[in-house]
């Protein structure tokens, strides 16, 4: 191990302890001990000392046992020239450094309330209010799934800044062809790669995968928080388990950092923390290397890289496996453009939304009615409008080939959406007849037209279901009476599709199926689901996994052979247990699918919402994801989901979709609906039509004016007398406990 670097790091270690020694006394000293610490919205704490120590700094006196340990951590000095043979002290020195550096930004907080922007899916980004701080638990779920499916290969962390913006946007527009998330940190000499890239008209945001989370080199432990958390909620490890956590980031999280600009002391001991995870820094300077020995099994400190390498590089020394098709299309196309914004000053064309009628239909057709790859748009293209302009838009899918099943059509339809999102300058929101679709100035500018998006649909499309089917052609209306045609016709196909699945009961199939695509993060974790229960995330229904095996026999969804009724109120079955049992690796031998109190299934961290029972009302609430707020069981949803996530079945809570809570097995043996008694507002909104419609089926059509939330209260002691004014039936009902 080079002199130097042991040197820089140890040295950095004690610079950035001696800053946050000094800033977090003057804090006690103004604020008092009790003064609450930590990053909004979250239940980690702060998530690198309470993953790593498993330690929960809630308040400004909690953090003094930690600047002792970091203190204690940091190895004796070291001169220049001083051979260090192992690498015992840089990673301690490093360690030491991100404990420190994490107090540090939850001062901030303290000190700073608005200096970071409030955590939005799409902020509004400027060089006034340019950094978003730590991602609050509802974005890292969401986006941690992202790592889960393999949506997302890993990240990027870019410290300091190019020396151009256009060398800036060259580095991080290749992380987004392939992908990655980029996150960025600190300045070299007052400018930040964020600065730049603004400069070079990059949107940026959770939404583009280009996350700017803080100015100065101590913001980098929000990319190790957000790394950390995802172990903690769809790793199952528990807070303190370093070894399992430091094992989970370097095999699991496949992450670097991009050091641009002079590396000093304290970038040195950010470097050497991070290796630790496992994540190497890539520098464009010249500074002492760390290459593989001893705990290193590859290279984790390397320099002089030249600018146009640096991602061609970092990807081959972290060993990611990035799979990039390319479409012949004129604007960049991959995932990370899957969240852009065209805002309103920038739309060249718009099609659907409020403005007009957008629909999607995905059809089988005759072998010899279609042409593979044919590409018709049917009226005017982006060449034929003005900017400003507004079209109808009708986008019909036609597929053919001996495999190709009625079943499948809503699922290569439900991937139009993020398909044609992941063109650069394109924005799509909405499915079948509510679609919106914003083309914007800069995606004209390089030549893209309508057509092009029959280029993507029929190239992504084979690639990932060429299996299916042999031919499809695309045709694209934007003549009102065509787009008025094919929105009739869709509306019918729709209604047949939601009939087929809520007609279905799981007593009218011997087959459940399986999903166990979150295992990759909570290894203990099957879902099962029936016709009568959906995915714990929302995406997936009987139908779908119906679909999806015929697809991929080898994929996450595997039929499951109910076998032996066990217990038909609870939900449970012989083959169900076996290969719940199989599939866990043994850890979990058996649940029922119907109940909240009794074995309930396991719930992993990308459920849509959670339940749990409330004994003082004798019934349960739900809370969502997107509801940040406290909830009458006592806490969080993001606490919830860290508490009951992981893969573990947890009696009286449990994870479920949102549809799932107004199917008719839902928490059956408890009492089902009829025990709802708090939900979020927006909640109540969203799902109101099919739970007024089940409620009438239970014989209480007004249920629903009878479920409170938060405007009601937040605790059970807030909410009993309103459900008691109502005359909820929980409260009529048999003890929830005792059921």
């Amino acid at each position: 191990m080079s002199k130097l670097v042991a040197f820089a790091a140890i040295q950095g270690g004690y610079n950035i302890v001696s800053k946050a020694e000094g800033k977090l006394k003057e804090a006690i000293d103004k604020y008092g001990p009790k003064q609450e610490i930590g990053f909004p919205n979250t239940a980690y704490y702060l998530p690198i000392i309470y993953s790593i120590l498993g330690e929960k700094i809630e308040t400004l006196g909690d953090a003094e046992p930690i600047m002792k340990r970091c203190r204690a951590l940091l190895p004796p000095h070291v001169k220049k020239d001083c051979h260090v043979p192992y690498l015992g002290p840089l990673l301690d020195a490093g360690m030491a450094a991100l404990f420190a550096e994490e107090i540090v930004e939850a001062i901030r907080y303290v000190e700073e309330p608005d200096f970071y922007q409030p955590m939005v899916e799409d902020p509004d980004i400027d060089n006034n209010k340019l950094w978003l701080g730590a991602a609050d638990d509802v974005i890292m779920r969401k986006r941690g799934v992202e790592f889960v499916d393999g949506t997302a290969p890993g990240f990027a962390a870019i410290v300091g800044a190019a020396p151009t913006p256009e060398i800036a946007k060259n580095i991080v527009e290749e992380y987004q062809k392939k992908n990655l998330y980029i996150f960025l940190a600190a300045n070299q000499n007052g400018t930040c790669v964020a600065e730049q890239l603004i400069e070079a008209g990059v949107q940026i945001g959770w939404g583009t995968r280009i996350v700017p989370f803080g100015p100065d080199i101590s913001a980098a432990v929000y990319a190790l928080g957000f790394a950390n958390r995802a172990g903690l909620s769809f790793g199952g490890i528990q807070p303190g388990d370093y070894k399992r956590m430091l094992a989970y980031q370097k095999n699991r999280i496949f992450a670097f950092i991009n050091a641009l600009g002079d590396v000093n002391a304290e970038w040195a001991a950010n470097a050497a923390g991070a290796i630790n995870w496992g994540f190497p820094t890539i520098a464009d300077t010249d500074i002492p290397e760390v290459l593989p020995w001893g705990v290193c099994t590859y290279e984790h400190i390397v320099s002089e890289v030249p600018h146009d390498q640096i991602p061609a590089k970092s990807i081959e020394v972290r060993g990611l496996k990035v799979s990039v098709t390319e479409i012949d299309i004129p604007v960049t196309y991959g995932p990370a453009f899957e969240g852009e914004r065209v805002r309103k000053g920038d739309v060249y064309l718009e099609l659907g939304g409020s403005v007009s009628q957008a629909t999607e239909l995905v059809r089988i057709a005759d072998m010899n009615a279609i042409d593979d790859g044919k590409i018709i748009v049917k009226g005017p293209d982006v060449g034929d409008v003005k900017k400003g302009d507004v079209l109808p838009l009708g986008i019909f899918v036609q597929v053919a080939g001996r495999e190709m099943e009625e079943d499948f059509e809503p699922i290569l339809e439900r991937q139009i959406h993020h398909l044609i999102n992941y063109a650069q300058g394109i924005m799509h929101i909405g499915q079948r007849d509510i679609t919106w679709i914003r083309v914007g100035d800069g995606a004209v500018e390089k030549g893209f037209t309508l057509k092009d998006i029959g280029t993507i649909l029929h190239a992504k499309l084979h690639q990932d279901f060429g299996r299916i089917f042999d031919k499809l052609q695309v045709t694209l209306y934007t003549e009102k009476k065509d787009v008025d045609e094919l929105t009739r016709t869709a509306r019918e196909v729709y209604a047949a599709r939601d009939a087929r699945i809520e007609g279905m009961t799981d007593e009218t199939t011997d087959i459940f199926y399986s999903c166990t695509l979150c295992q990759s993060f909570a290894p203990n974790h099957v879902c099962t689901i029936s016709p009568e229960r959906t995915g714990l995330c929302g995406a997936y229904n009987w139908m779908d996994c119906k679909a999806s095996y015929e697809i991929n026999p080898t994929g996450p969804n595997q039929p499951i052979a109910k076998g032996e009724l066990l217990d038909e109120k609870l939900g449970q079955w012989k083959g169900v247990n076996e290969f719940v049992a199989k599939a866990s690796r043994g850890n979990i031998d058996h649940y029922n699918l119907y109940s909240i109190v009794h074995d309930p299934m396991t719930t992993c961290g990308c459920c849509e919402a959670i339940a749990a029972v409330l004994p003082t009302c004798n019934g349960i609430m739900t809370v969502d994801r997107d509801f940040t707020g406290m909830t009458p069981c006592g806490m969080k949803f993001s606490t919830l989901a860290g508490t009951v996530g992981g893969g573990v079945s947890t009696p009286g809570f449990v994870g479920h979709g949102k549809y799932n809570i107004t199917q008719r097995k839902f928490l059956r043996y408890e009492g089902g609906l009829l025990r709802m008694v708090w939900m979020p507002k927006h909640l109540k909104e969203e799902i109101k039509e099919r739970f007024v419609k089940r409620a009438e089926e239970l014989g209480v059509p007004d249920l629903l004016d009878r479920v409170a939330d938060e405007t009601v209260g937040t605790t059970e002691e807030e909410i009993l007398p309103f459900l008691q004014e109502k005359k909820h039936p929980a409260l009529e009902m048999e003890g929830i406990l005792e059921v």
